[in-house]
């Protein structure tokens, strides 16, 4: 931050037009026997409490020796080439004038942010009457005593079913692995283990990779991979929907503009992972689908009598994560949320729902045969009120919860859940999520009329019941990474595996006879191709075990004349079945699951980018 102190006899502004989109009301102003402070803020500058305070004291401290009556603090973009972001700067400027005018028994005024000004200065001439200021929070911290920094306040639990509290260096860790595992990396800070996992080793063989020619954590999708990620897509809509309450399927932009101050406010919480888009204004990529929803509920006339009910969008969401964090299918700057947001009445309401939600949760991530641990980042006044709600929630996991408890509400919720699982190499992963949020649709404008015709604000629960739709197949390939490491054969669920039937004929005489099988089985909702190529059966079968087929359907002369098929099931072995067999395991075994068409062409031979190894 740069700061010129101009102690001046008399001072006066008026704004004369629009600089920027996000300004403060045109005030205009005067002061007599005036410390002006024209502040310049920059990149490097931030909203800590205690980097303003210092600079705070050091123009009151100033005010205090040329004996001024008044203080200005006037927003001032000329002393720095490396300027803040303008919602930042007005931010930065607002909270320095709080604290000057907190802590000051002079007239304090701050001229508007964002206006080309007019004004009118008549310095004194003193030797104090013209001082420069130069601060960074670096410099800052080194000057503020270890004794007067704001110390962490917030503190970590361990909470059990039957409502007992630990200290987690006090509670038997060793009895909860995965519970370890967690607190270790959140509560005491532990480097987790490194190398690369195997999951990585997976999902490049089902088109899974960076995209080379985008920004860094940028994804592309094969035709393998696309199947899969709508397949997920699609139930993460059916699995909002099976929550009984009413739900709204959306679509939005991805890009919103900082000067709408719902946005600045919400986004601001969201710190260095904006990834902010410069155009015509100031621009952030959506993080989740936040910003479009409650953009879009504001504009509803809704009725207690609709509540509660959700909101769900698949939606594009950018984190600027560093360069050096990105991990392939878990940790991106592009990637796609399945986000649910539920709008109740009250607490209460909300509480009540969550209860499901939360059952609903850990029933998606048994089904793959995982189970999460959760770490509950919770307010303390929340705490207070609501421990057998926590302690309820306990039951349901049937184990130790993490609690981080929150002295302060720093945030929009008052409860904010991260379901981790723990991964083939040890590390805890976060997958899925709730928040119980009770600022934003008084942010936003989000309004309902209650029983007695009154307005009323809802509380908003956002939730991705399965994660992002990267992060839970990323749980589907590291449990198969579990398996293999357990001795057993990796494989992915059915209903989600791209090609859940694979035709093989044993030579191209039997080619027209495996098209027959393949149109039948596809006229039943499967996936099947036929690999037609010019390799030996053998290789045939490897290539299918390879990519990780449920079912190879071998075709030969003995299949023609019985009209029974050879099936090898995944992980299972060989046995004979009717194609009504077949059909009749798979709509078994896929039941209650989405289904997609194949991707690519019938034929391995007319797919280009093809390769087996």
């Amino acid at each position: 931050m740069r700061v010129l102190l101009i102690h001046a006899e008399r001072f006066k502004w008026a704004p004369k037009s629009v600089a920027d989109e996000i300004r403060d009301e045109p005030v205009e102003g005067e002061a007599e026997n005036v410390l002006v402070s024209f502040v310049t803020v920059e990149e490097s500058d931030s909203l800590d409490d205690g980097y303003l305070r210092a600079i705070a004291a050091d123009i009151l401290d100033v005010a205090t020796k040329v004996g001024a009556k008044a203080v200005v603090i006037y927003p001032y973009a000329h002393l720095s080439p490396s300027l803040a972001r303008p919602y930042l700067a007005r931010d930065v400027l607002n909270k320095l004038y709080d604290i000057v005018r907190e802590n000051t028994n002079l007239k304090v005024l701050k001229a508007p942010f964002g206006y080309y000004k007019e004004f009118e200065l008549k310095c004194y001439g003193h030797p104090l009457s013209e001082l420069s200021r130069s601060y960074s929070p670096e410099t800052v911290a080194r000057r503020v005593a270890p004794a007067e920094r704001p110390e962490q306040r917030d503190y970590y639990l361990i909470l059990t079913p039957d409502g007992a509290e630990y200290k987690p260096e006090e509670f038997p860790l060793d009895k909860y692995p995965d519970l370890k595992a967690l607190v270790e990396k959140e509560v005491f800070k532990k480097e987790l283990p490194g190398g690369e996992p195997k999951y990585i080793e997976y999902v490049k063989r089902f088109g899974f990779e960076w995209e080379p020619m985008s920004d860094v954590g940028h994804m592309r999708y094969g035709p393998e991979a696309t199947t899969m990620m709508e397949l997920v897509e699609d139930y993460a809509v059916q699995a909002a929907k099976s929550l009984g309450i009413p739900i709204f399927k959306i679509r939005g932009t991805n890009m919103f503009k900082l000067s709408e101050r719902p946005i600045e406010t919400h986004a601001k919480l969201f710190g260095e992972r904006l990834y902010i888009v410069e155009t015509d204004v100031d621009s952030i990529l959506r993080y989740a689908a936040c910003f479009q929803q409650f953009a879009m509920a504001k504009d509803w006339v809704i009725s207690y009598r609709n509540l509660p009910f959700g909101m769900i969008e698949i939606a594009d969401s950018y984190r600027y994560e560093q360069p050096g964090e990105t991990v392939l299918l878990f940790r991106l700057r592009r990637f796609f949320m399945p986000d649910l947001h539920i709008f109740t009445k009250n607490l209460d309401e909300a509480i009540e729902v969550t209860y499901k939600l939360h059952d609903k949760i850990f029933e998606e991530i048994r089904k793959i045969g995982r189970d999460y641990v959760s770490l509950y980042n919770i307010t303390q006044e929340f705490y207070k009120g609501h421990k057998d709600y926590l302690q309820e929630l306990a039951k349901r996991e049937g184990k130790p919860i993490l609690l981080r408890v929150m002295p302060e509400q720093k945030y929009y919720w008052v409860l904010n859940v991260e379901f981790h699982v723990v991964d083939e190499i040890g590390r805890p992963r976060e997958i899925a999520t709730f928040q119980i949020d009770v600022g934003n649709a008084m942010r936003f404008g989000i309004k309902y009329v209650d029983e007695e015709n009154k307005i009323r604000y809802p509380v908003i629960i956002h939730t991705a019941i399965l994660g992002s739709v990267e992060r839970y197949i990323f749980a589907l390939f590291d449990t198969a990474a579990l398996m293999e490491k357990e001795g057993k054969t990796p494989r992915l669920p059915t209903w989600i595996t791209p090609v859940q039937v694979r035709v093989v004929p044993v030579s191209k005489d039997y080619l027209e006879y495996a098209n027959k099988i393949a149109d039948e089985i596809e006229a039943a909702g499967i996936r099947v191709d036929v690999d037609d190529r010019d390799e030996t059966l053998s290789r045939k079968i490897r290539d299918a075990e390879r990519e990780w087929i449920p079912y190879i359907v071998v075709v030969g002369q003995r299949e023609v004349s019985t009209g029974t098929l050879t099936v090898r099931k995944r992980g299972v072995g060989q046995s004979q079945m009717t194609t009504q067999d077949l059909i009749s395991a798979i709509n078994e075994e896929t039941k209650g699951y989405p289904r997609r068409p194949l991707y690519m062409p019938r034929l391995l031979s007319q797919r280009p980018f093809y390769h087996s190894v």
